[in-house]
């Protein structure tokens, strides 16, 4: 006797895996940076693993090799060494999900990683498709850390001399800022107008209260 309708949905879900995800779309954990120091910190690495179901012994080494720079994975928690910003750290964690996480056929995250000799293949429990890691994820350029002074952005500072011309003279890393209309001693948040060399020029945007 042919098999009601009833009967056959519960052999088709039967035979889904268990570990399949919900459908929803797939959204890029964000990393929470933080310059600490020399330093740069993802607060949150912890939250992004659990979420890509990944380990920090996978993803940890390879984000240092793309980015160029010594780390540790302290208390959830990835510490690089060097000044980096956030839109650097992103780009290499989105091309470690594209490379080994999301599946090349249905574009879900419910994958897993499996070893055959020396290829690693990234398997799909959605669509149970698989493909190898071809090469691994290239090394690319060194991110550069930020310069302490870039023309369009606004820093705190101290004026700790006067020019010949007037101005208030500020000092941040290797650069010498002249800050226009500003009195030596007080401090002032300035935006940068031009840097030229390790010279900086810019003008006040408020006084810091003293």
């Amino acid at each position: 006797m042919p098999e009601d309708y009833s009967s056959l949905l519960k052999r088709a879900r039967a035979k889904v895996p268990a570990n399949v995800g919900t459908g929803e779309r797939f959204v890029m954990p964000m990393a929470d940076v933080l310059q600490e120091g020399k330093t740069t910190v993802v607060r949150n690495l912890d939250e992004v693993l659990d979420k890509l179901n990944r380990t920090q012994e996978h993803l940890v080494p390879i984000i240092l090799r793309e980015i160029g720079t010594a780390g540790s994975y302290e208390g959830g928690r990835l510490v690089l060494q060097g000044k980096l910003t956030k839109d650097a750290v992103q780009a290499r964690l989105q091309k470690y999900v594209e490379t080994y996480v999301i599946c090349g056929e249905c574009g879900r995250p419910d994958t897993h990683l499996v070893k055959e000799e020396r290829t690693t293949i990234v398997q799909c429990d959605a669509c149970g498709a698989h493909r190898p890691v071809k090469g691994g994820a290239k090394k690319a350029a060194p991110a550069k850390p930020e310069e302490a002074v870039v023309e369009g952005k606004t820093y705190e500072v101290m004026i700790e001399d006067r020019g010949q011309r007037g101005d208030g003279i500020a000092r941040r890393d290797r650069y010498t800022i002249f800050v226009k209309g500003a009195e030596k001693g007080k401090v002032y948040h300035i935006k940068i107008q031009k840097v030229t060399g390790t010279l900086a020029f810019a003008d006040v945007v408020s006084a810091s209260p003293q």
